[in-house]
């Protein structure tokens, strides 16, 4: 069962998808910057057989709109919980890549009584400021050649070289996303990430996490979101 809907939140659309059966506990499941809810394709099979799952584009991603200017976590969590409220979600469990992996530690903060438990793949809690200048440079190529400018330098740092070699069609896939990703969303959710800074409050979150690393993963590697289990209660 998918039900395929429009949230309005005052001058933003927000695209929403409902998939699995109405007996299943809720799943949140939030994407990573340049991406949209089609990189959960794949995984829906094994998370409707254990969930009703409730997928959202962030804003400026897919087919939600952008919005001009920078967001902050406060403007993607205040998102996510016009999805819920609207959907009639009292709680769920999060599961979170990348950028959303941060929105989910948002919302966990914020509304603790909004998360039974959160995954968060891939992410950081802070920026540190050799990665922070990067977005800045992105940013630049982007306001001179859109989407294109920054889409293969982004496909190099989430695919191997032998991926990126032996999988052309999972490649195709997210450069597609990239692609599509609208420059307004972009550079707006890039301004979010720059400011990024949950590192000391994660103690506050009381609801169970697991963090998962990537073993190559330079943006958000092993060892930095190991400190951020070693600073979450229930990590």
């Amino acid at each position: 069962m998918t039900d395929r809907h429009t949230l309005q939140r005052g001058e933003l659309h927000l695209s929403v998808r409902v998939e699995g059966l109405a007996d299943k506990p809720w799943l949140l499941a939030l994407h990573s910057v340049a991406t949209s809810r089609a990189m959960r394709d794949a995984c829906r099979p094994a998370l409707t057989r254990t969930h009703r799952v409730l997928v959202c584009d962030a804003r400026g991603h897919g087919p939600s709109e952008a919005l001009p200017g920078l967001y902050a976590f406060d403007d993607l969590v205040g998102d996510l919980m016009a999805v819920l409220d609207h959907s009639g979600i009292a709680h769920c469990g999060v599961l979170g890549l990348s950028m959303g992996g941060m929105t989910a530690l948002g919302l966990a903060l914020d509304h603790p009584e909004r998360v039974d438990r959160l995954v968060c793949a891939n992410a950081r809690a802070a920026v540190p400021p050799a990665l922070a200048a990067a977005w800045a440079v992105r940013a630049a190529a982007l306001a001179s050649g859109g989407m294109a400018a920054i889409a293969e330098k982004t496909l190099a740092r989430w695919f191997s070289a032998a991926a990126l070699a032996e999988q052309p069609g999972i490649v195709d896939v997210a450069r597609q996303m990239i692609l599509t990703t609208k420059p307004k969303g972009y550079r707006g959710c890039a301004a979010a990430l720059e400011r990024l800074d949950y590192q000391s409050q994660l103690a506050g979150i009381g609801a169970p996490v697991l963090f998962l690393a990537g073993a190559a993963d330079v943006a958000a590697p092993p060892a930095a979101m190991a400190e951020m289990a070693a600073g979450t209660p229930l990590g």
